[in-house]
């Protein structure tokens, strides 16, 4: 039995085929949000069809989460973005009781029972202090990939502090800092200190405790992961494949 699980995000959108069976991930894949999202899972789906040959007449059940699962009238279910990253952290840490996820536009904490039924959460979605947005903005300032901003980070030599708690006002900082002539180094390295710390203040709210799991796009950034780790005092489990974890849970929650 195979079934699907769709994540809608506000910039990606990820698809992923489940082998109930045999509990492990048949396909998975992902690309950039498209303006009309369903072009993008209609892409993909195609895409999962040619790399494994499974027809979707074949798949027993589809759940679609993120940003824009309610534009999705195929599927199954419709699900929260918790109890999936929630399921989908759970299948790879089965003993995690907190789930962090930063993705492009906002960022989630979930604190979970050791039973792993979700006690708690808080969500930042109205904000991009504290999301992929903000590193967007760094890598656009600075002229170059978001990619390349960890390994730029790795050679701070210098702590510079953002003040700043909203994106638009940190950016006015950023540009200060250039005019000084601070190194693009340390100033990448602020802007992940920045980040760490509006999670940390996030999760202030909640009875958070290890062991933590790392999340989302943004926890592909190994220095900003290192940051948040000494916020936290504590190290992070990061999924294989953190920027399919809502995905995973969705498919896998598509039967229950």
């Amino acid at each position: 039995m195979k079934t699907l699980g769709i994540d809608i995000g506000s910039r990606n959108t990820k698809t992923l085929i489940f082998d109930v069976e045999h509990q492990q991930i048949a396909h998975y894949a992902w690309q950039t949000t498209d303006i009309n999202p369903l072009s993008s899972v209609e892409a993909l789906l195609q895409q999962a069809e040619l790399a494994t040959g499974i027809k979707m007449q074949q798949i027993s059940a589809t759940a679609v989460t993120g940003y824009g699962r309610k534009l999705y009238k195929k599927a199954d279910r419709i699900l929260s973005e918790i109890s999936c990253h929630a399921a989908g952290s759970l299948f790879y840490y089965p003993t995690a009781h907190t789930v962090i996820d930063i993705g492009g536009q906002d960022s989630k904490i979930i604190c979970l029972s050791d039973e792993g039924k979700v006690l708690d959460f808080v969500m930042n979605d109205k904000c991009a202090a504290g999301t992929g947005r903000f590193l967007e903005m760094t890598a656009i300032r600075l002229g170059v990939d978001v990619s390349q901003l960890s390994d730029m980070a790795k050679e701070a030599d210098k702590e510079l502090t953002l003040n700043s708690t909203c994106v638009v006002f940190a950016e006015s900082e950023i540009i200060g800092m250039m005019a000084d002539n601070q190194s693009a180094a340390n100033i990448v390295r602020s802007v992940h200190r920045s980040i760490a710390k509006r999670i940390f203040s996030q999760m202030s709210a909640l009875n958070h405790h290890p062991p933590y799991v790392f999340t989302g796009g943004v926890a592909q950034n190994p220095d900003l992961t290192w940051c948040l780790e000494a916020e936290l005092n504590s190290g992070l489990l990061l999924p294989p494949e953190p920027e399919i974890t809502g995905a995973l849970g969705a498919a896998i929650l598509a039967n229950k």
